[in-house]
């Protein structure tokens, strides 16, 4: 990975550590499906109206339209689904922490289904580093499960094996010609597509009471800028770094999480904290290899 590609890892991991944050404000008022349909609809149209003021064409071509309804099935309407019903029942950090597991699947499913991204000594270890540091930052609790509600985890690690698939399945996009703007809109407009009838039917929209100005907030940066800005960035990382190491940004997001609540919220970090967050980064600089070369050189 460049140093280019690590810059953006870390802005996709801010972008995206928020979406959690959004995520818990707009449960609390709408139920998960809306949240989902409002997400991926508002998005949608901002890559619309972008791709149009940069002259990019819109990129539904026949050929293309399956591939875009399998990447929106796997990166859009599964793993948001899961997640938003899983902060109905426990708290979104948790939900962040257990997403973090996505590098794992994301490198078993490279493993069997590519050709150019096998598993390697380096990423087995750099991912163990990783999750490691995940479950310092949890204190614990991950282990024995106490305190949270088993179907929430269950559902966070379901949305990660998800997003593992997706990640995989995303690379085909780059034989087709797409940016990655182009890649983002055509997901997310097959997503909305998906996700009108079932929200629809399960959640009723328009029987709703409005919600307040807080959450509308909150939906509005969940969509333009966790979601329209945050997979233009995920598009554009998967064609220059590949699956595994995009991938990646799902264990920056905990950490992500806890710096952006010392800045902005006056949180204090633990012992733990600072020992998880040195895991995680052991285990990037594992992935990445290039320390380990320069020390054997």
């Amino acid at each position: 990975m460049s140093t280019r590609d690590w810059g953006l890892l870390l802005l996709l991991s801010f972008l995206w550590g928020g979406a959690f944050f959004f995520a818990a404000v707009a449960v609390k008022e709408l139920p998960p499906l809306t949240v989902v349909l409002a997400r991926c609809g508002l998005a949608a149209m901002a890559l619309a109206v972008v791709l149009r003021l940069g002259r990019e064409r819109w990129p539904f071509r026949v050929r293309a339209i399956p591939a875009f309804l399998i990447m929106g099935l796997l990166n859009n309407l599964v793993p948001f689904s899961l997640l938003f019903w899983a902060q109905t029942m426990i708290p979104s950090g948790l939900a962040s922490i257990l997403n973090a597991t996505t590098p794992v699947f994301a490198i078993i499913a490279a493993h069997v289904l590519l050709t150019d991204e096998r598993m390697a000594l380096n990423k087995a270890v750099g991912i163990g580093f990783g999750f490691l540091g995940v479950v310092v930052l949890l204190g614990g609790g991950l282990v024995d499960g106490k305190g949270f509600a088993l179907l929430g985890m269950l559902a966070c690690l379901g949305a990660a094996l998800s997003y593992g698939l997706a990640g995989t399945y995303g690379r085909r996009f780059r034989s087709m010609g797409f940016s990655p703007a182009q890649v983002a809109l055509g997901q997310l407009v097959a997503t909305t597509l998906m996700m009108i009838p079932l929200a629809a039917v399960v959640d009723r929209p328009w029987t709703l009471a409005m919600p307040g100005g807080l959450v509308v907030l909150a939906v509005l940066a969940l969509a333009l800028a966790s979601t329209a800005l945050a997979y233009v960035i995920f598009f554009r990382l998967l064609a220059s770094a590949g699956a595994v190491n995009t991938a990646l940004v799902t264990l920056l997001i905990p950490a992500s999480a806890i710096l952006l609540g010392v800045l902005f919220l006056g949180e204090v970090l633990a012992a733990r904290h600072y020992a998880g967050l040195a895991l995680i980064g052991a285990g990037l600089l594992a992935i990445d290899g290039r320390v380990l070369d320069r020390w054997r050189r």
